[in-house]
């Protein structure tokens, strides 16, 4: 029996031995050689960022012994440990992460059949336990060494990332190449933080570019964070290197509850919620003058601090997160220092999306307007102003987060509602004394209202300041809204602070109750 006994220890210790092997093999990934090459060019591996990512010892690795069963083109002989991507989850400043880390090192981390399995596996964990998930994305493309099978995996990933949308916030890092089919995913994710120097995504790289179309173009100038953070708008945030991305990663995370069924995280402050500040000395003397809205912005959140979303895009619109007494807040505001703050194509779909967002994830809302309205010619008109900037409209009038509205100076015509008012949702209008709130400025009323006077007076220039002067007083104040109920009260702007943060009380437990539908049919 002690024979017995002893081959069945020495099995067991070979079979612990045989694991241990294994695992060490597979936690080398690319190996030692591959890993310095990372590190020559100022990337972390995959493990090394989820090291850096997650609370010391908290992350638990899926999946490590995943396989690829793929035979053809070499492919019975190719190692991929892990498939090419670590997934797994662990704590992020105290709260679960799901995450799934693409790594170069493992054939170019590319993206097979049982690569998409794993990541579909985290997503749909992710969701199913009501916890953030992000995608490190650093691959080389699709493994076309698999065929339809790598077709067939990119329909799993988008099928289960738009079925986890809403559900549970998604932020795609974009640390390494993510090109053609690969460049989907992130882009299907609420947002994305894209590396400086080593990020780069596109529909096609340039050789491909080049062989189809003829064009010859650089992949910086293709792909890089200046063709989507300023251009297409798609990248929103912006970060120098791996540590920095997966650093403002954490810090957009701190904002955001772990999925729909919470409220995003409050924290304590010591920053009074009744603090006053001289705002009015930051407006011109004249209505069309610009002022920097930033500066409006840092004066009235929590420590001054305020985390911008699309920064480099559509200028003329801001938005991102701030908080009130400790309470996360989207805040949505007209820049008029860039195109007066008017509200084009591109400023209406990214303030729209991300009104959205918020909603979804309870988190309130708040404008700041000062906005001479949408963007008129033949340009904005052709490319579809009107549908873009209906999204808009339904992105306030479907939200039911708490809405509040600042009114700083002009609140003109579509944009009155395009940025927040009483009609489309708002909970709580208040407007400063320098407010102008009409159809249209009453330069542009009275050129339309009193044009034959005008022209058939003995002095036009007399009689035209004195029909804008007529026109403005009558209309073109904050007052007339009030007396209507369309604003809540006009406010002395040093107390705007205040206000905020007491309609923020008064709309903690905000419930709304609507007929069922799917959703509504916005304007794509």
């Amino acid at each position: 029996m002690a024979d017995e006994s002893d081959k069945d220890l020495k099995k067991t210790e070979e079979l612990m031995e045989e694991l241990k092997r294994k695992r060490e093999h597979i936690l080398q990934m690319g190996g030692p050689k591959a890993i310095e090459e990372r590190h020559k060019k100022g990337q972390m591996s995959a493990r090394e960022r989820i090291e850096y990512f997650f609370d010391s010892g908290t992350f638990t690795e899926i999946g490590l012994f995943v396989k690829h069963r793929t035979t053809a083109f070499g492919m019975s002989k190719r190692e991929v440990p892990a498939e090419g991507v670590i997934t797994g989850f662990g704590k992020v400043n105290g709260r679960y992460v799901v995450v799934a880390a693409e790594d170069y090192t493992a054939m170019a981390g590319t993206f097979g059949e049982y690569h998409g399995k794993k990541f579909v596996r985290a997503i749909e964990f992710a969701k199913d336990n009501g916890w953030p998930f992000i995608g490190m994305n650093d691959s080389g493309g699709a493994r076309l060494q698999e065929g339809i099978d790598t077709l067939e995996a990119y329909g799993w990933l988008f099928r289960a990332q738009i079925l986890a949308s809403g559900i549970i916030p998604q932020i795609a890092l974009l640390m390494g190449p993510c090109l053609g089919g690969q460049a989907y995913h992130p882009i299907m994710q609420d947002f994305l933080i894209q590396t400086k120097h080593t990020g780069f995504m596109g529909i096609a790289g340039p050789a491909f570019v080049k062989t189809q179309t003829g064009e010859e173009i650089s992949l910086e100038e293709l792909s890089g964070y200046k063709a989507h953070a300023i251009k297409s708008g798609q990248t929103h945030i912006v970060a120098e290197d791996d540590a920095d991305c997966l650093d403002k990663c954490k810090e957009l995370l701190s904002f955001l509850p772990s999925s729909n069924r919470e409220k995003p995280p409050r924290i304590p402050t010591d920053d009074d919620p009744e603090r006053k500040e001289d705002l009015l000395s930051l407006m011109p003397e004249h209505p069309y003058e610009p002022f920097d809205m930033y500066e409006v912005i840092t004066k009235i959140v929590d420590q001054g601090y305020f985390f911008e979303t699309l920064g480099l895009h559509a200028r003329n619109i801001i938005t991102g997160f701030a908080r009130f007494n400790g309470r996360p807040v989207g805040i949505v505001a007209n820049q008029p220092k860039w195109m007066a703050g008017c509200l084009d194509i591109d400023a209406s779909d990214k303030a729209a999306r991300f009104i959205r967002f918020c909603d979804l994830f309870n988190i309130p809302l708040l404008t700041l307007q000062d906005c001479p309205g949408y963007l008129i010619g033949s340009q904005q008109d052709w490319g579809g102003i009107l549908r873009h900037g209906a999204k808009l409209l339904f992105a306030w009038a479907d939200a039911t987060v708490p809405l509040i509205s600042i009114i700083l100076r002009k609140s003109y015509a579509g944009a009155h509602y395009g940025m927040l008012d009483k009609s489309i949702g708002a909970d709580f209008v208040f407007a400063w004394p320098t407010a102008r709130i009409t159809i249209v400025g009453a330069e542009t009323a009275a050129s339309v209202i009193f044009a034959k006077e005008i022209k058939e007076a003995d002095k036009p220039d007399e009689m035209r300041e004195k029909r804008i002067k007529e026109y403005s007083e009558l209309y073109e104040n904050p007052y007339r809204a009030a007396e209507r109920g369309y604003v809540d009260d006009v406010i002395d702007p040093a107390d705007t602070r205040k206000f905020i943060n007491k309609a923020l009380d008064s709309l903690e437990n905000k419930c709304v109750v609507r007929p069922w539908r799917k959703y509504s049919n916005i304007n794509l």
